[in-house]
């Protein structure tokens, strides 16, 4: 039912309510009110605290303007002995004019300490006439997110319409959970719970409803997170419905490279690499996504995948989001594969005319097995002969629609290729299995025996010839050192700049070091050639942007400065921190913070000196940051809520992956519905 059909409604409003994802009844419905206030009692003046949002009345005892830094009307209102003032410094001369002594007033607003007493600034307020009682307001007074154009009065008045035509038209609303379902996850009707939520009773909790714990919130979430559930089973429903070549392998291949290896896998990678081993034998296509901490050994682990489905005569491509770490892969697989005689071929953006024609030309024929590259492998014009593995690095990177171009380019008839994804990128477990619940989760939660952990120590920067200091006597020893730059603008020309001026600060103090630079704005083949030269020990302190976040591996590294770490999220600070700590050296990681810090960068720092668990940092990450932030954009621009929230409402996730189980066995029929109310457009989950 379109929202125009509320009286009042008409096409300018139409246009305002557009801008907050309001175009139906139910929306406006679902639009919940940001908090509350309490308007249904009067307050004694007598109890007032600081801080309270309260109704109260009195009699006006004074109105006077003062003259200060500000003029302002302040009027002095009684009640008994007990007293408060009304401090207005926007007012009219009828404005005060109505205020004289012995009018009765009650207002509303925030109690605040001025410098004699308590004060009220800029209350709402009405007169009172003492020979007709004023009624209170009989609810919990509703404040609603808004657009320009769009007042409280006039969303209360909304809702108002869209709850009276509720009670006389409950089919508008449907209840889609099932009576089963409600009684035993203990959840109220739906009507009810909207009701309640839009026009709270004067004894509801505020503290409960500020934090989002009522159970009426709690009911809406859980339907949202419940239909977002279903969404992604449907998604991956539809893709074990596509017939998939089963890649078995006859592990010649797999046992060169195990032999290859100057080192043993860890338990962790055995179980995952024997996970991954046995979807690909299947003949439906698997979707595992492999998480695993900084130098846990993913790579190693996809470099078995690829050698079981090379032995299958199909060919694997490994895309990754940045060509650094396209690079980086390059030089793994390549070391592995050359071992076995295996050519590794490179796709870029940046291989233009024939050299890429000759590059499409075998991959289509064939004649390339193993292609490592970036987004140019999702073009038009990329065809393979027999795709078998796809294998997708930091997945958080990319969005849904590009992780399932790969699938279309199969090249073998009505059969998708597998799809094994990593990421470094600790997920924790609620939002994994909120925002992957179309794939199967993998865990690499052991390191490689040796390392040694990395002390994290935390200064300000007017100890930087202090930490300049350090570096030199790192080097001197024979160690190698990063400075890492950041900078909280988006601009990599700013970033590189700053790099830059910080390389050639370095230089001038540090003469006797060798010192290179590396940002995202210099060529390939200049990167490569100092990253080469810095894996090569040629190099003694490598300046750079946030670019080595992944990708390097240099064992004699054991240094790393990161300047303005409070500018940095702590899933970015712990990639950064994860390149030292790969060799035998006790490490260490310095971050250099510009005073004052705020609260926030303060605990986030603290959180990354106090733990070096990826786990413990992406939960705190999630709670600071949201899963906006720790999925990337590309990945929450799919899974948005309107009600739910991942952080508060991770409680509920078994339950609801419980009630997705039992709606799809035994109420199919309520599974469109309920996706269609919440996720709407946005289908694209099913329509990939």
């Amino acid at each position: 039912m379109p929202v125009t059909a509320l009286k009042g409604v008409g096409v300018r409003n139409l246009e305002r309510l557009k801008k907050v994802g309001v175009s139906t009844v139910q929306d406006v419905l679902f639009h919940l009110p940001l908090r509350y206030q309490d308007r249904t009692r009067i307050t004694p003046m007598a109890v007032l605290q600081q801080g309270d949002q309260v109704v109260v009345e009195g009699v006006v005892e004074s109105a006077e303007i003062r003259f200060g830094r500000r003029r302002s009307l302040l009027v002095l209102l009684t009640e008994g002995d007990a007293s408060i003032t009304l401090r207005f410094f926007y007012f009219s001369a009828s404005q005060k004019a109505g205020l004289t002594p012995g009018v009765r007033l009650r207002c509303f607003g925030e109690v605040r300490k001025g410098p004699g007493s308590l004060e009220m600034v800029h209350p709402e307020y009405q007169r009172v006439n003492d020979a007709v009682e004023e009624q209170m307001e009989e609810t919990l007074t509703p404040i609603y997110p808004t657009t320009e154009g769009l007042h409280q009065l006039s969303w209360r008045g909304m809702t108002e319409k869209a709850l009276a035509l509720l009670s006389v038209q409950p089919e508008a609303l449907p209840d889609l959970l099932p009576v089963d379902l409600l009684n035993r996850y203990q959840l109220p009707e739906l009507a009810a719970a909207v009701a309640y939520l839009h026009r709270p009773p004067p004894d509801a909790s505020l503290e409960q409803l500020g934090e989002g714990g009522h159970p009426a919130q709690r009911r809406l979430a859980f339907e949202e997170l419940l239909a977002h559930q279903l969404s992604l089973r449907e998604l991956r429903r539809r893709q074990q419905q596509t017939p998939a070549r089963p890649l078995h392998g006859n592990g010649n291949l797999r046992q060169q490279l195990l032999g290859a290896l100057p080192f043993t896998l860890t338990g962790a990678q055995q179980r995952v690499a024997a996970e991954i081993g046995e979807d690909l034998k299947r003949d439906r296509p698997m979707m595992r996504l492999v998480q695993g901490d900084v130098g846990s050994g993913k790579t190693i682990v996809a470099a078995l995948a690829a050698t079981q489905a090379l032995e299958s005569e199909h060919q694997v491509a490994l895309m990754a989001p940045t060509e650094l770490l396209a690079e980086q892969h390059l030089r793994s697989f390549k070391g592995w594969m050359d071992s076995l005689g295996l050519e590794v071929a490179w796709l870029t953006g940046r291989h233009k005319g024939k050299t890429r024609r000759l590059i499409l030309d075998s991959l289509a024929a064939g004649e390339k097995r193993f292609v490592v590259g970036t987004h140019a492998l999702l073009q038009e014009d990329v065809a393979f002969q027999a795709l078998g593995l796809v294998i997708i690095d930091e997945q958080h990177r990319f969005g849904v629609h590009q992780r399932m171009a790969l699938r279309e380019k199969s090249g073998v008839g009505g059969l998708v290729p597998h799809q094994l994804i990593m990421t470094a990128t600790p997920i924790p477990r609620s939002l994994a299995m909120t925002a992957y619940a179309d794939l199967d989760l993998s865990l690499i939660d052991e390191l490689p025996p040796g390392r040694l952990p990395v002390s994290t120590v935390v200064i300000p920067d007017s100890r930087r010839e202090e930490v300049i200091e350090r570096v030199q006597a790192a080097c001197r020893e024979h160690r190698q050192a990063y400075w890492v730059c950041t900078l909280i603008e988006e601009s990599e020309a700013l970033q590189c700049q700053a790099a830059e001026d910080t390389a050639q600060q370095l230089s001038e103090a540090l003469p006797d070091l060798r010192i290179a630079l590396v940002h995202g704005r210099l060529k390939s083949a200049e990167k490569e050639a100092v990253m080469l030269g810095f894996q090569q020990g040629e190099l003694d302190l490598l300046v750079s942007t946030t670019v080595i976040e992944v990708g390097v591996d240099v064992p004699n590294a054991s240094l790393m400065i990161i300047e303005n770490p409070e500018r940095l999220g702590l899933a970015q600070l712990h990639q950064l921190r994860g390149r030292v700590g790969r060799g035998t050296k006790e490490s260490h990681c310095v971050l250099m913070y510009h005073p004052p810090l705020s609260g926030s960068a303060r605990e986030r720092l603290g959180v990354m000196r106090d733990t070096r668990d990826g786990f413990v940092i992406a939960r705190k990450d999630l709670e600071l940051r949201g899963p906006g932030e720790v999925l990337g954009t590309r990945q929450t621009g799919e899974m948005q809520f309107r009600i739910a929230d991942v952080v508060r409402d991770q409680q509920m996730l078994d339950d609801v992956r419980q009630a997705a189980e039992l709606l799809l066995e035994h109420h199919e029929n309520r599974v469109a519905p309920l996706m269609r109310r919440w996720i709407g457009q946005r289908e694209q989950y099913i329509n990939v």
